[in-house]
Order: structure tokens, then sequence, then C-alpha cells
């Protein structure tokens, strides 16, 4: 080391080495200049994740896991707040209104994002404009199903019934423009008979309620609906409503497989006002798909027979779009209007 080169020391006079004080001041700076960009990623205060349908309800359970689960690994606080009402544009439409900060996400599905565009006249919010989607969530199967009193066995000894006298044959829906109608409507349409008579019911347990007591002959509803009834042989589900055959109902055919080409399911998405931070969505898109590839958050979503179906925000917006052309000759061929 003798023939190391020696540095010459700074010169104190000229260029005063930096005091302790100063050094803190400069990394002060740093830390608020840094701050801004960080907090992108999640807000640091209570989080609100609306859901536009009432406690209970299929959106109201994976909001609660949601809120649960990222409440752990965030360590911060998630409520969700109900604002159920107008087939869910009341909470879809609290979401697109609020600050785009992060604070306020929101739970919403294929009615109040695309096929409510259609039913309705005006709606106090454009899905494209007003919405930024984070994630899909969850998907979960239709049935069909019919009275085991019928006496059908198949989609194809459905069909027709329907060819024969289709006016004679009433189904269930739990509301007007509900995917359970819209489900119906595209099944009588595919089949090729004529019109079906269409008698709303306040719920999904009520529907099949009508079914057991054969007050309809026919319904399409979540499969957890209908389920719980099989074993007492007074239901019989026909065909899945998914493109694919359902894990959960494996030894049942979809419809298309059926001959009747029609595809549904039940998904729901967690949105965003439009204008929240791109960063700030990435960071809750990776946070739900690790939410929804936590084991006992798959097994919670199994007994409600609903399965994790994440997705990037693009993958969202575009089964968004896909829902409403899904939709929209439908619609017009039933004539279905809310207002």
């Amino acid at each position: 080391m003798e023939n190391a080169a020696r540095l010459p020391l700074p010169s104190l006079g000229a260029h005063p080495l930096p005091s302790l004080k100063a050094l803190t001041l400069s990394l002060a700076a740093i830390l608020i200049a840094a701050a801004p960009a960080a907090g992108q990623e999640w807000p640091t205060k209570l989080v609100r994740i609306v859901v536009p349908f009432g406690p209970g309800s299929t959106p109201d359970i994976i909001g609660r896991i949601l809120a649960e689960q990222l409440q752990q690994r965030l360590h911060q606080t998630f409520v969700v707040e109900n604002k159920p009402g107008a087939s869910g544009n009341i909470g879809t439409d609290a979401v697109a209104k609020a600050a785009p900060d992060g604070a306020t996400i929101g739970i919403s599905l294929g009615g109040p994002l695309a096929i409510n565009t259609i039913l309705f006249s005006k709606l106090p919010y454009d899905p494209h404009k007003d919405i930024a989607p984070i994630s899909l969530l969850t998907a979960m199967p239709s049935v069909l199903a019919v009275p085991a009193s019928l006496g059908v066995k198949n989609v194809a000894e459905f069909v027709a019934l329907l060819k024969k006298d289709a006016g004679a044959i009433s189904y269930g829906s739990i509301g007007a423009g509900s995917l359970s109608q819209l489900c119906m409507e595209a099944i009588g349409l595919k089949a090729g008979g004529g019109k079906m008579v269409h008698v709303a019911y306040p719920s999904s347990p009520a529907a099949v309620t009508a079914v057991i007591r054969g007050e309809v002959q026919a319904v399409c509803l979540p499969a957890i609906s209908v389920t719980p009834q099989l074993s007492s042989g007074t239901v019989k589900i026909l065909a899945v409503t998914t493109p694919e055959r359902s894990p959960f109902l494996s030894e049942i055919p979809t419809l298309k497989e059926s001959g009747i080409d029609v595809q549904s399911d039940a998904w729901n998405a967690l949105i965003a006002p439009a204008g929240t931070p791109p960063a700030m969505i990435a960071k809750m898109n990776a946070d739900v798909r690790e939410v929804l590839a936590t084991p006992a958050v798959v097994e919670r979503l199994k007994t409600q027979l609903i399965s994790p179906y994440p997705s990037t925000p693009e993958e969202a917006r575009k089964k968004i779009e896909d829902e409403k052309g899904l939709w929209t000759d439908v619609i017009s061929a039933a004539g279905i209007k809310i207002n």
C-alpha cells in the first residue's frame, strides 16, 4: 500500500463539508418529494368498498371477503358499504362519482356495467368514461332448471315443449332485465319456439320455490340457489349456462353441448372511479390477485359454487364490452326496457 496514490483531502475553505443539519434537511426533502409517488400505490386512509346490492347478496359476500383479506395484508381499514337499488346503478354511480384517490372502490357486475346501458334510456354514469376496471373477481354458473313434475329429462325435451306451445310455458326470474330473464329469453330465441310467459319474483329463493310448486315451468338461476333442492327430487337441472362445464357440476352438460348456443356466467368485478392513477390500479390488481389465490379464500368461494376469476384491468374492460354485445339482440328481440 506504500505506492498507492494519496488522494488530496478536500479544502474546507473552498468546498466545506455539509453539516449534519444540512444532510438531515436534504434527506427530508428527498423523502417528501418521493412521498406522492409512493402514495399512488394505495391510499393510507380508510378504504370503502361499495357494493350495489344488499347484505347477503353474492357481491356482498365477495366484498366482505376482500375487505377482510386486504385489511390483514395491508394493515389498514377496509369497510363494505351497501348501496342497493335501481338494478345496481345506485352503488355503481357512487363509485363513478367518488374522488379518484383509491379511497372509494366498488364491486359491480354485468348489469350496471353493461346490460343496463341497453335497458335504461339514461344512466347517471357512463361505464366506459366514468369507471376504471381494476380486475374481474369471481364467476358463478347459472343453471336451467325445471320442476321434476314436468317430466322433462334434458334440454332437447324442453325445446320440444317450447316448439309445441311456448305460450303454455311460464318461466321465473328475479326481475325485468335481470340475467335470469335474459338467459331464458335467449334460450327461447335459440330454440326457435314462440314466446314464453315471464313471471318476476323478488329473489332467487322465491323463484326456486315457484319451480318446486310448479307455478312456473323453468328458471335460469345461479346454481347455488338450485342445488340444495336436488336431494329432494323436486327440481331437475337440465344444463349449465357457462361456456364450459362447471367444476362443481361436472356431470351436467352445458347449453351449447345440448344444442342451444347460449352462454352466460354471473361474474363481478372490482372497479374504481375513472382517473384513478394507473400505479394505484396496478397495486390494487396485484393485491386482489393474491387474495383470490389464497387457498382459504378459494375454499370459502367453493362453498357458494363460486370460482376465482382474476384478470388484468384491460381484460375486465373487454369483458364489460363483450357483455353488452352478448345481450343487445336478446333485449331488442324480447322488447325489454326498464325506462
